[in-house]
């Protein structure tokens, strides 16, 4: 199994690819000014967070983009990486009414894809000043939280997840788990 982390600038990008490696993926961390023709081979792909509000500023997303519409396989996104998917499937991205920052308890909304097998509310770590503003259409709501409402997607037919929180830190709890459901779907 195959799956790039595409660095977004993100402060954690280096903590997604040690959880793939440590779930024995074949995986390396991928500029994101990378062509998508020289994606060769892969299972998925994962688009790492970023700087603050650098999902609101196209630019420094490179070609995050091309991936959402070329590639055939699934797509995680997470946090700026999940904005700038919700935003380039038409969503509204802005600040948030609260920043989350730290620990926070998340509220599980569809159990069927990322938390399945999940319990109902954990705790998972965030940290982010944007947030989506409602979701994309043909995507469902799989998780909020009291402040973010926002804070799990899905996208069956297009294969593409995105959590707005970091489920590669240490202190979210069920990490291993949204990951290890992200890479069931590639065995699909």
């Amino acid at each position: 199994m195959k799956v790039y982390v595409v660095d977004n600038g993100g402060q954690w990008t280096h903590r997604e690819w040690r959880v793939l490696k440590y779930l024995r993926v074949e995986t390396k961390i991928v500029p994101n000014n990378t062509p998508f023709d020289e994606l060769r081979g892969l299972d998925g792909l994962l688009l790492s967070g970023g700087a603050p509000s650098v999902a609101c500023d196209t630019n420094r997303m490179g070609f995050n983009g091309d991936y959402l519409d070329k590639a055939d396989y699934p797509i995680l996104g997470i946090c700026a990486g999940m904005q700038f998917m919700c935003q380039h499937f038409g969503s509204e991205l802005g600040p948030a009414k609260v920043p989350e920052f730290g620990e926070v308890k998340l509220s599980v909304k569809d159990h069927s894809d990322l938390f399945a097998g999940l319990p109902d509310e954990f705790t998972v770590v965030c940290s982010h000043n944007d947030e989506v503003k409602q979701v994309p259409e043909g995507f469902r709501l799989t998780a909020s939280s009291e402040n973010c409402p926002v804070e799990g997607v899905a996208n069956d037919s297009l294969k593409r997840y995105g959590v707005q929180f970091h489920p590669e830190v240490e202190n979210t709890e069920h990490g291993a788990e949204i990951f290890q459901n992200f890479l069931g779907f590639l065995k699909k």
